[in-house]
C-alpha cells in the first residue's frame, strides 16, 4: 500500500472525528486552545492506536484467511463506509456539550476510532509500513479535529453530515480498489 492510499484512508477515517469535533466546536461559546488540543489529541491518538490493535489481530489470523483477504478488506471497508454514509443522513445530532473530561473524550475517541481498528485488520493482509501508516492517520485526524472545532464554532451543522458522507464514500472506494486490483491478478 502506497503513502497516497494511506493518506486517503487517513482522511476517510478522520471524518467521524471531524464530525464530532464540529459538534464540540459548535457547543463552545468561544474557542479555548486547551480544549481544542485535548479534543485533537484524543482523536488523533486513538485513530493512530486502533489500527495497531487491528493489525496485530489481523496478523494473528492472516494464515487462515490469505486466500480471501481481499474480500475481507473490501467487506470491512464497505461496511464501515456504508455505515458512515447512513449516519450522514441521520437527522439526530450528536449530543452537544463542550466537556473534554477523560470519560467524555475516552468514549468519543473509542466510538470514532472503531473503524480504524477494522482498517488495521486489513493492513495485516497487505504490505503496509505500519509506523508510517499510523503516523499519517494520527496527524491527519489531529489536524482535521482542530479544523472541525474551529469550523463547528464558526459554521455549525453545515459540515457534519457532508464529512461523514465523504468519509464513507472514500472508504468504500478504497475497498473496491483493493478488490479489483486483486481480481485483476487472478
Amino acid at each position: 500500500m502506497e503513502a497516497f492510499e494511506i493518506v486517503v484512508i487517513g482522511i476517510g477515517l478522520a471524518m467521524d472525528a471531524f464530525a464530532v469535533s464540529v459538534c464540540k466546536g459548535l457547543s463552545m461559546k468561544s474557542i479555548r486552545l486547551k480544549k481544542m488540543l485535548i479534543i485533537a489529541l484524543y482523536f488523533g491518538l486513538f485513530q493512530a492506536l486502533m489500527p495497531v490493535v487491528g493489525y496485530f489481530l489481523g496478523s494473528t489470523f492472516s494464515v487462515f484467511v490469505q486466500k480471501v483477504d481481499h474480500w475481507i478488506a473490501f467487506l470491512l471497508l464497505a461496511l464501515i463506509g456504508s455505515n458512515m454514509i447512513k449516519e450522514s443522513f441521520d437527522d439526530e445530532l450528536e449530543k452537544r456539550n463542550d466537556k473534554v473530561d477523560v470519560k467524555t473524550m475516552l468514549l468519543l475517541a473509542i466510538a470514532t476510532s472503531i473503524d480504524a481498528l477494522a482498517v488495521g485488520i486489513t493492513f495485516a493482509f497487505f504490505e503496509v509500513h505500519l509506523l508510517l501508516a499510523i503516523t499519517i492517520i494520527g496527524i491527519i485526524t489531529f489536524v482535521l479535529s482542530i479544523l472541525g472545532v474551529l469550523l463547528g464554532n464558526r459554521f455549525g451543522d453545515f459540515f457534519q453530515n457532508k464529512a461523514e458522507l465523504t468519509g464513507g464514500i472514500i472508504l468504500i472506494l478504497i475497498g473496491l480498489k483493493i478488490l479489483l486490483e486483486h481480481l485483476a491478478h487472478i
